[in-house]
């Protein structure tokens, strides 16, 4: 030592106490379902926010001494989730005409003989206002981001009229360009739906991470040229965004495949180099071993929307290799389809169904457990809207979306198991509060951005005029006085 006394040696003084942050919200004494690396749940759990971040996830009295809180919620009535990424859903069109579609349709009664009808019967502004009407009710039952199906005819008043919901979204431009009729002209065709989906990616892009952004939304199945699929693909990875579209729900897609190309769906995207982690492809339910190792392989992420598969008979839970693909590493994520095929925007219904439809089928109770199920809906959702560097689980630098279920009501009480209750007993209609970006968008069950009242009326004296004008009348094998 230096040789000096000890008493001239320095005495250590108390450690500094830390300054609290100042931050915009604090909910603490919840239940918190963080989905994080360790997913860890706290019992009584504390989140912070900062302008649309969050800022603190910990046990409460750890949070509490961190920060200095502008607003203090008491979460003691609630479970933290993250918010729901509902990866397929048909926001114009279908939310207007929900429930006008007899469930007895076969596949292609459902899509050529209702659904396209009804689309093209629409208006821009009708689109505009289904695509609020489905903001509204996903926002509703705890969804706060979504991949949008394909709008039909106007993308500009779909966003402008969904970017005034809150709600986080990416939207786009239904596309395609394969002729089925000798008479027309394929190249003008190809040209006009690239150029359709070129100027609507760069008209909405996702640069700054925007609530609302475009993709390249192909209708799917069997009508795009590979000449489109390599242009949505290019476009896509130059624009940090993912490509979306439909695929063999039905064995007519595999079937038109192998004629044209002598390869079933998977193998041709292969080949055409259009699979990747870029791609989601919704329904995927004929494949083979093969086509569920090359999505595996190649990262691409399906979409699998349990609730439509029923309803219309597809043959998900018979035909359908999902556990499968879950065993080979595909990302599975969930979707709710249209209103007049699932019929509900709900991704906790969707949760059920997909918790329960191949435990029974294949009579295996280990499949897709809550927990693998409620990572579907969120982190899955993520990875597949290209966010999971933003959203998917409560952790510190993501942004502040996330749901307060209501614990105050039977199917949440007693509380033992939190993800067990949220995939088996509750749904979206005990979703109390929800905040996106930062701002709550629900508040004890209702709209801050939407006026319920009026939409509700708007959707219910629109409907029958756009039934009308496509020439339908909704069927009822009961009378009706």
């Amino acid at each position: 030592m230096s040789g000096q006394p000890a008493s001239a040696l320095p005495v250590p003084g108390p450690a500094p106490v830390p300054i609290p942050v100042p931050v915009d919200l604090l909910i603490r004494n919840a239940w918190i379902v963080t989905m994080d690396a360790s997913r860890r749940i706290f019992r009584d759990g504390a989140l912070a926010v900062v302008g649309d971040r969050i800022h603190a996830v910990g046990p409460s009295a750890e949070v509490e001494a961190m920060v200095r809180a502008r607003e203090v919620l008491d979460g003691s009535r609630f479970v933290l989730t993250p918010g729901f990424v509902n990866c397929h859903v048909h926001i114009t069109g279908e939310p207007i005409t929900r429930g006008a579609v007899p469930d007895d349709a076969d596949w292609e009664t459902n899509v050529m003989g209702w659904l396209i009808p009804t689309y093209q019967a629409q208006t821009p502004e009708e689109e505009r206002l289904s695509a609020r009407f489905a903001a509204l009710e996903m926002l509703r039952s705890g969804t706060t981001c979504f991949i949008e199906a394909g709008t039909i005819l106007d993308l500009g008043a779909v966003h402008d009229g969904l970017a005034e919901t809150g709600i986080r979204g990416r939207i786009g431009q239904w596309a395609q360009d394969r002729a089925f009729d000798p008479a027309e002209d394929q190249a003008a065709l190809t040209a006009a739906a690239i150029d359709t989906l070129q100027r609507e990616v760069e008209r909405y892009s996702g640069a700054g991470d925007p609530l609302l952004a475009a993709w390249p939304a192909l209708v799917g199945h069997v009508t795009a040229t590979d000449e489109l699929w390599r242009a949505a693909t290019q476009l896509a990875r130059e624009h940090g965004a993912g490509v979306t579209a439909h695929m063999s729900p039905d064995p007519q897609d595999p079937a038109f495949f192998l004629a044209a190309t002598g390869r079933r769906p998977i193998a041709h995207l292969a080949e055409i180099g259009a699979l990747g982690p870029q791609l989601s492809l919704t329904h995927a339910i004929f494949l083979d071993q093969a086509e569920v190792d090359l999505l595996a392989s190649s990262g691409t992420h399906v979409t699998h929307c349990p609730m439509t598969a029923m309803k219309g008979a597809y043959g998900a839970s018979h035909s359908g290799l999902f556990p499968e693909m879950a065993a080979a590493g595909v990302p599975i994520q969930l979707g709710t389809d249209g209103n007049n095929n699932g019929n509900s925007a709900d991704m906790m219904r969707a949760m059920y169904v997909t918790a329960g439809l191949f435990k029974d089928s294949r009579r295996d109770s280990s499949l897709f457990s809550a927990y693998e199920v409620l990572e579907c809906a969120t982190l899955n959702g993520a990875a597949g809207a290209q966010m999971s560097h933003l959203i998917g689980s409560l952790e510190p630098g993501k942004k502040a979306d996330f749901v307060a279920h209501d614990r105050n009501r039977p199917e949440w009480t007693p509380l033992l198991n939190p993800v067990n209750q949220l995939v088996w007993s509750a749904d979206g209609r005990g979703v109390h509060s929800v905040w996106v970006d930062g701002r709550r968008l629900i508040d004890s069950y209702r709209s801050t951005t939407i006026d319920e009242d009026a939409i509700i009326a708007d959707v219910e004296r629109t409907a029958p005029l756009v039934l009308a004008r496509a020439g339908k009348t909704v069927p009822s094998r009961w009378p009706v006085l």
